[in-house]
C-alpha cells in the first residue's frame, strides 16, 4: 500500500488558524472518556473473551516507573519527584505483586512481542534492579525469540553511563529512547534540566556500540527562553548524531494541571510565531537531513522499522506512541500504567498509595477503564488510519465494519468538507486523504469522527494539548 509525500508543507496560516485544544489519539475513547464503574472483575472478562477470540494473539508489555530525582518544569508525566533510592525496591515488590496477579489471565502461548519501559525514569533503577523486574516478566509470561522482540526503554542521559547500555543491552534491550529537548543553556536553565552535548552523545554511541538496533531522541518546542537560532543548534547536533528517529513534540503549557510548569514565567515562553518558526525549522532541518516524517511528532531514517511499517500500510499507534504491533493485547503495570485488553482499556490508580492498598487487598488496581462498543471499536479503526496513514478508504471501512461509510458518517462528511475547502485533505474515488499542508494537522482531521468529543461541546470538555 503506498503512501503520501514523506514531506509535509509547512503552512504557517493554516497551522495558527487551527492550533485548538484536541486528543493525541493514542487511545480512541481518549482517557477522559474512562469510567470507575469498569474495574478488576470487567478486566478479568475482556481478557477471557480476548483469549478465546485469539488464543496467539500477541501481548506488548509496558512497565511504568514513576521516580525522578529532580522536576523539569515542562513536564506532564505522572512521575514521584526522589533521591530515596530505597523507594525502587518496595516499588518493584509491588510491580512484581501485580504481574503475577495479571499474568494468568492470558493464556500461556500468547508471545510477548513488546516490551517498554517508560516514566517517570526508568534508569532510576539500577541496571541489576532492570534485570531482576524483566527475569519477573519472563517467568510469568512467553517471551517471543530475541530477533522477534522490541524490548525498549526510555533514558535520562544524566543518569546512565556507557557502562550501564551495555548492561541493558544484555539484559535484551534493543531500543533506547533519549530525552533531549534542548541542548540551549538557557533554555536548560530554564527547564531545570541542564544536561550536556558530550555526556548526550555518549550514550548514543553507546547504544550503537553494544548493538541496540534503534535509538530515539526526544525534543521539545515552544519551551521558555527558546529562540530559532539556538534551537537550530540543536537540532544540527542531533542530526549529526544520527538516531534512528527523531520526536519533535510541542510543550503544552497547562500550569492549572502540572504543578511544576507554575514555575515557568509566561514572558520566557515564545510567542505563538516565534513557536511556529521552531516548528518550522524542525521541520525543514530533518526532511533536509533525510527523515521521513512518520506523522505528529515522529520522524524516522527511511530504513527505521516506522517508515517500512507506514509503507507496508500497517503502522500503529497506542499509549506507547506509534509502533509496528499493531495486532497485541497492551497490558500495562505499574502505577497510572493503561491496558488495551481485548475491547476494552483499563488504567491504574495515578497515585502510589492508592495502587499499593488496591495489590495489598489482593485486587488487581483498576482505578477506571470502559469496554468498547461496536461505535467505539469502528471509530478507532478510523482514527487510527488517520494518524498512522494520513488517508481513508470508504470501502475498507465499510467493509470491515459491515456499514455504508458515507451513511454511518454522514454527519462527520459537512466537517470534512470545510477541512477540503481549507486545503487540509482531498477527496480522492475511494474516499480522502491529507494534503502536504494537512499531514501536520491529523489530530484536526481525526477529531471529525470523535463522537465523544462532539457530544461535549455544549458541556465542560476535557482539556486536551493544542494541536500545534
Amino acid at each position: 500500500m503506498g503512501t503520501l509525500s514523506p514531506s509535509p508543507l509547512f503552512d504557517a496560516d493554516l497551522l495558527r488558524r487551527y492550533d485548538t485544544p484536541g486528543p493525541r489519539y493514542t487511545s480512541y475513547p481518549t482517557a477522559p472518556q474512562f469510567s470507575a464503574s469498569f474495574g478488576a472483575q470487567q478486566l478479568r472478562d475482556q481478557a477471557a473473551a480476548s483469549n478465546r477470540q485469539a488464543q496467539t494473539r500477541p501481548l506488548s508489555l509496558y512497565v511504568h516507573i514513576p521516580f525522578c530525582t529532580s522536576p523539569c518544569f515542562y513536564c506532564g508525566c505522572n512521575r514521584v519527584i526522589t533521591r530515596d533510592k530505597a523507594r525502587a525496591e518496595l516499588y518493584l515488590d509491588y510491580l512484581y505483586r501485580e504481574i503475577a496477579r495479571m499474568a494468568p489471565l492470558f493464556d500461556s502461548g500468547r508471545p510477548v512481542v513488546q516490551l517498554h519501559f517508560g516514566g517517570g525514569t526508568p534508569n532510576f533503577l539500577t541496571p541489576a534492579q532492570i534485570a531482576d523486574c524483566v527475569a519477573e516478566l519472563r517467568s510469568q509470561f512467553s517471551f517471543a525469540a530475541p530477533e522477534r522482540m522490541d524490548f525498549s526503554i526510555e533514558l535520562d542521559p544524566r543518569f546512565v553511563t556507557p557502562a550501564d547500555i551495555g548492561e541493558l543491552a544484555g539484559i535484551g534491550f534493543n531500543r533506547a529512547s533519549l530525552g533531549v529537548q534542548d541542548f540551549d543553556p538557557e533554555v536548560q536553565k530554564a527547564v531545570n534540566r541542564v544536561q550536556g552535548v558530550e555526556e548526550t552523545l555518549a550514550i548514543v554511541a553507546a547504544c550503537r556500540e553494544h548493538g541496540m538496533r534503534s535509538v530515539n531522541i526526544d525534543l521539545i518546542y515552544g519551551l521558555p527562553k527558546q529562540t530559532r537560532a539556538g534551537f537550530l543548534r540543536t537540532l544540527e547536533i542531533v542530526v549529526q548524531a544520527r538516531p534512528d528517529r527523531i520526536a519533535v513534540y510541542s510543550y503544552a503549557h497547562l500550569p492549572q494541571l502540572f504543578k511544576p510548569q507554575q514555575r515557568i514565567a509566561l514572558e520566557d515562553l515564545p510567542s505563538p510565531e516565534e513557536k511556529l518558526q521552531l516548528l518550522q525549522c524542525a521541520i525543514e532541518q530533518l526532511v533536509e537531513a533525510g527523515y521521513v516524517y512518520i506523522g505528529m511528532d515522529h520522524f524516522a531514517l527511511p530504513g527505521d522499522e516506522l517508515a517500512r511499517a507506514q509503507e507496508r500500510g500497517d503502522l500503529h499507534r497506542n499509549f506507547m506512541g506509534y509502533t509496528t504491533h499493531a495486532e497485541s493485547d497492551l497490558l500495562g503495570f505499574g502505577v497510572s500504567a493503561i491496558s488495551h485488553v481485548g475491547d476494552s482499556f483499563s488504567q491504574n490508580p495515578r497515585d502510589i498509595a492508592s495502587w499499593e492498598r488496591a495489590i495489598d487487598d489482593g485486587r488487581l488496581p483498576v482505578w477506571r477503564g470502559m469496554p468498547l462498543d461496536r461505535d467505539d471499536v469502528l471509530r478507532a479503526d478510523v482514527i487510527q488510519e488517520l494518524m498512522c496513514h494520513g488517508r481513508l478508504d470508504y470501502g475498507r471501512i465499510g467493509r470491515r465494519h459491515g456499514i455504508a461509510f458515507t451513511d454511518y458518517f454522514a454527519d462527520a462528511l459537512p466537517r470534512l468538507q470545510a477541512l477540503a475547502d481549507d486545503g487540509l485533505l482531498t477527496f480522492t474515488r475511494v474516499g480522502f486523504q491529507a494534503t502536504p499542508r494537512g499531514r501536520l494537522l491529523l489530530r484536526v482531521i481525526a477529531m471529525c469522527f470523535d463522537r465523544y468529543l462532539h457530544a461535549a461541546a455544549s458541556a465542560e470538555a476535557p482539556r486536551f494539548s493544542r494541536t500545534v
